[in-house]
C-alpha cells in the first residue's frame, strides 16, 4: 500500500463495518424527527374507540411535527432516539458494512463484474441478517415513536430504553421483542436492495462514463437516487411493519391479517400513508449516511496507513 492515497486503498471489512454504523448514527441524529412524523402518520388510521377522541389529527410532515411540538413538546420528536442509535449501530453495520463482502461471496471466482442478480442477493442477505440481530431495538424505537397513540390507559409506560426491553419481554414474552420480524425482514431486504444496488449502480455508471469523479457530487446523486427508489418500493411493507409492531397483543393475528384489515378499513392508499415524510427522511438519510460513510472510510484508512507506516 506504499505510495497509495487513502482513497485508492480498498477499505477493510472492519473499516466498512465501523464506518457504516457510525455514519448511520450521524444520519439518524439529523433525520429522526422526520422518521417520528412518518410513524405517526402511518398509524393514524388505526381504530381504537376508547382513544379516538383524544388523538390529534396529523396533516402532512410539517403539520405533524408542529402538532407534536405543541401537544407533547419538542423532545417528543426524538422519542426513541437511544433505541434508534442502538439499532443503527448494529443494523447498518451489518447491512451496509458487510454488503461488499456478501457481493464478493456471490460473485463467481475469476469474474471481475458483479451482476444485478449478485447485488440483489447480497442486499437481501445482509438486510435479513441485520434484522435478525437488531429487531428488538426496532420494536422499542417504534413503541417510543408511537407515543401518544398508546393512550393514557395503556400499560406500555416505559421509564427508559432498557426498561422498555425488560417490560416488553416480561409482559409479551421474549417473542415480543422480535414482533414483526417477518415483515421487517421483507421490508429491509427490499430497502437494502433498493438502496445498496441503486447506489452501487448509479455510482459505478457515473464513474465508468467519467461524468463525475469519486467525490461529493457523485455520492450525493447516487444516494438521492437510492433513497427515492427505496421509498417507492418499501412504503407498503413499512406501513404494515409499523402498524404490526406498534399494535397491542391480540389486535392482529399476523402481518397478513394486519395488511388485510388495513385494505378493508382504509383502502389501498393506506399503504402509502406517510410517503412524503418517508421520502424526505429516507432521501435525506441516504445522502447524509452515504456521504459520511465514504468520507469515514477514507479517514479510517488514512489512520490505519499512518499506524502501519509508524511501525
Amino acid at each position: 500500500m506504499a505510495g497509495l492515497k487513502p482513497s485508492e486503498v480498498p477499505p477493510t471489512t472492519a473499516v466498512k463495518f465501523l464506518g457504516a454504523g457510525t455514519a448511520a448514527c450521524f444520519a439518524d441524529l439529523l433525520t429522526f424527527p422526520l422518521d417520528t412524523a412518518k410513524v405517526r402518520l402511518q398509524i393514524q388510521g388505526e381504530k381504537q374507540a376508547t382513544q379516538a377522541a383524544q388523538r390529534p389529527q396529523y396533516r402532512g410532515v410539517l403539520g405533524t411535527i408542529l402538532t407534536m411540538v405543541r401537544t407533547e413538546g419538542p423532545r417528543s420528536l426524538y422519542s426513541g432516539l437511544v433505541a434508534g442509535l442502538q439499532r443503527q449501530m448494529s443494523f447498518a453495520s451489518i447491512r451496509i458494512g458487510l454488503y461488499d463482502s456478501a457481493k464478493q461471496l456471490y460473485t463467481p471466482k475469476g469474474c471481475d463484474y458483479s451482476s444485478i442478480t449478485t447485488r440483489i442477493l447480497a442486499g437481501c442477505t445482509t438486510g435479513a441478517m441485520a434484522v435478525c440481530c437488531a429487531q428488538p431495538t426496532d420494536v422499542v424505537k417504534v413503541r417510543f415513536q408511537a407515543g401518544i397513540y398508546l393512550g393514557a390507559a395503556s400499560n406500555r409506560k416505559y421509564s427508559g430504553t432498557m426498561d422498555a426491553y425488560r417490560t416488553i419481554a416480561r409482559e409479551e414474552g421474549f417473542r415480543g421483542l422480535w414482533k414483526g420480524t417477518f415483515p421487517n425482514i421483507t421490508r429491509n431486504s427490499i430497502v437494502n436492495c433498493a438502496e445498496m444496488v441503486t447506489y452501487d449502480i448509479i455510482k459505478e455508471k457515473l464513474l465508468d462514463y467519467r461524468l463525475l469523479t469519486d467525490n461529493f457530487p457523485c455520492h450525493f446523486i447516487s444516494a438521492f437516487g437510492a433513497g427515492f427508489c427505496a421509498t417507492v418500493v418499501a412504503s407498503p411493507v413499512d406501513v404494515v411493519k409499523t402498524r404490526y409492531m406498534n399494535s397491542p397483543p391480540g389486535r392482529y393475528r399476523s402481518p397478513l391479517d394486519c395488511m388485510l384489515k388495513m385494505v378493508a378499513r382504509e383502502g389501498p392508499m393506506a399503504f402509502y400513508k406517510g410517503f412524503t415524510p418517508s421520502f424526505l427522511r429516507l432521501g435525506t438519510w441516504n445522502v447524509v449516511m452515504f456521504v459520511t460513510y465514504e468520507q469515514l472510510k477514507r479517514a479510517l484508512m488514512k489512520v490505519q496507513m499512518l499506524r502501519e507506516s509508524s511501525f
